[in-house]
């Protein structure tokens, strides 16, 4: 140090050495040591959902990666924007997550204009789980039809007759019936429940006459002869239903290029340490290459996705163009 430097100037430089020093070492030694606790994710549905099933799949073989606890726990309502909003405020140190969809940090944003969250700038995406493909289930006995095209016919000789169900404003069900509705000029009327298994149930009991359902959530009452499947949301059909073409393959104008499919996915609270998001996103992306967890979400009719923060953060922002384009063509909006 030069000589003429000042006892005042060095006593400064040393202060000011140990404040860098003491700001650096939290990040390090949380990066280096978590996770020390149990990790929580933030459920923005009903316990049931199609949901919260792919959560708790994931869930134990989570808690064996990380060598921590993993929680769900549950602040449905509002589409998941309680729960959003909930992560959107958490202390940023990867113990607080959220457990959302292409609807909670992609529709929700056109659809809803005062959100005290940006679902894009207030997150740090960590990783995809999988793809889900939602599929047009009918209760038989309230429109009997047998294929997409008499479901269109008979929908536009009456229309506001029939009502079909949604897990929730805004939410994917409601936002792949609207584009359907938007494509063809279908006049329905829209009945939202709290989460798949009422929305479901509506249908079953005939409350309703349809509803656009994960294959997941609809597999069980299908196979029980309860309801009947037209078509899947998906550009390609779903090896669970490969019996039930895709509705992009119907042949009905206003239906090429229909792909309503959603994600789900694992987000952190803005500030997250990037080498924490990283471990997540290992632990996730290990947890997927597991041959039994992949044979079990593709046996539910999901598709496993796997990408990185990077490539993820992406798809969210590609997500939220497409449903705000969506909404509008539907002049759909929640407030």
């Amino acid at each position: 140090m030069p000589d003429s430097l000042s006892s005042r100037s060095r006593r400064l430089l040393a202060a000011a050495g140990l404040a860098l020093g003491a700001c650096a070492a939290p990040s390090a030694f949380a990066q280096a040591e978590w996770p020390r606790q149990p990790v929580t994710l933030i459920m923005g549905f009903p316990a049931g959902s199609g949901v919260d099933v792919v959560a708790r799949t994931i869930q134990e073989p989570l808690q064996q990666k990380l060598g921590q606890t993993v929680v769900i726990d549950y602040k449905s309502g509002a589409a998941g924007n309680i729960a959003s909003e909930y992560v959107a405020r958490a202390r940023p140190d990867g113990y607080t997550l959220a457990f959302g969809t292409a609807a909670t940090h992609g529709s929700n944003a056109a659809l809803y204009k005062k959100l005290p969250f940006d679902v894009e700038a207030d997150f740090v995406p960590v990783a995809p789980v999988l793809d889900v493909s939602n599929v047009l289930t009918i209760n038989p006995e309230v429109i009997n039809v047998k294929t997409l095209k008499e479901f269109v016919e008979l929908v536009k000789a009456n229309p506001g007759k029939y009502n079909y169900a949604s897990t929730g404003n805004g939410a994917g069900t409601h936002m792949a019936f609207a584009e359907l509705n938007s494509r063809l000029g279908l006049q329905m009327v829209h009945v939202p429940y709290k989460g798949g298994p009422e929305a479901i149930a509506s249908v079953v009991r005939g409350e309703t006459c349809c509803i656009m359902n994960q294959v997941q959530t609809v597999l069980p009452h299908y196979k029980a002869g309860k309801v009947r499947l037209l078509g899947v949301t998906t550009a390609k059909p779903v090896a669970a239903v490969k019996e039930v073409p895709t509705i992009a393959s119907s042949g009905i104008a206003g239906t090429q290029g229909f792909d309503s499919s959603i994600w789900f996915g694992v987000f952190a609270p803005k500030g997250t340490d990037a080498r924490i998001v990283d471990k997540l996103n290992a632990a996730i992306r290990s947890v997927l290459e597991q041959s039994e967890i992949r044979e079990k979400f593709e046996g539910q009719g999901n598709t496993v996705r796997i990408e990185t923060p990077a490539q993820f953060k992406a798809t969210v922002h590609a997500n939220r163009v497409k449903w705000a384009e969506v909404a509008k063509a539907a002049n759909i909006s929640i407030d």
